[in-house]
């Protein structure tokens, strides 16, 4: 909680007391600070003259914004133990998440014992013009196919255009399409993989996938052991 700076209230000068501290009451960092707060309400209290009293009325409105102030603080109480409740609850669920296979909106999956596997989504059938790069960006396959409307599997030997076979890392898809027509068709990627690790210093966590970091949010759906996507 951050200090406010205030001006010392002098006993001899009420007037300029009942002053700063009606200022500092309309100032909205008050509401960061009830302590602060309640002890120029009381200060005020304290050096106010006797043959002059505050008004009654204005007595009443300070006393309105007291308990403005109080509710505010217990609110932003209850915000903050919302908030801590979320933070834990993400926490336990992303560690639950390490070592489970799920699949995540992506374009690059890995390559191990000559198979990589995507999920590709097109919005209407298409011609596919497809290319595979490495973590390098040297492009290890290109090639054209005939896909479906929807989802559907592409799977890549870890082979070139010239035979020769890729080792294992990570490789990134790019699809493009055109229907009949020739019009551009939208083509999105997927891909099926384990999560590696969680990172619980940042918020929202991250998840370790392929090399690449993902929130939770963007997982679509957990897999269970030797589950394959539908074509």
């Amino acid at each position: 909680m951050s200090a406010i700076a205030t001006t010392p209230v002098s006993s001899t000068v009420p007037n300029s007391a009942a002053a700063s501290t009606s200022t500092l009451m309309n100032n909205t960092e008050i509401a960061s600070n009830f302590t602060t707060f309640l002890k120029l309400l009381t200060t005020q209290l304290q050096n106010q003259d006797p043959l002059s009293p505050m008004d009654t009325n204005q007595f009443t409105q300070q006393l309105v914004q007291f308990a403005s102030v109080e509710q505010q603080m217990k609110s932003n109480d209850s915000l903050s133990t919302l908030v801590s409740l979320q933070q834990n609850a993400q926490t336990t669920e992303a560690l639950a998440l390490v070592g489970a296979t799920v699949v995540v909106n992506g374009a690059t999956a890995p390559l191990s014992n000559s198979q990589a596997t995507w999920t590709l989504n097109s919005t209407q059938p298409a011609t596919a013009t497809i290319t595979i790069a490495d973590s390098t960006g040297r492009t290890a396959y290109t090639g054209t196919f005939t896909i479906n409307s929807g989802t559907q599997s592409f799977v890549w030997d870890g082979r070139g255009n010239d035979g020769k076979l890729w080792p294992d890392g990570s490789y990134t898809l790019t699809a493009t399409g055109i229907d009949a027509n020739k019009q551009p068709v939208a083509i999105s990627t997927e891909v099926q993989a384990v999560v590696d690790s969680v990172d619980l210093t940042k918020n929202p966590p991250l998840l370790s996938i392929n090399g690449q970091n993902y929130t939770m949010d963007k997982i679509k759906r957990i897999e269970r052991p030797g589950y394959k996507t539908p074509s």
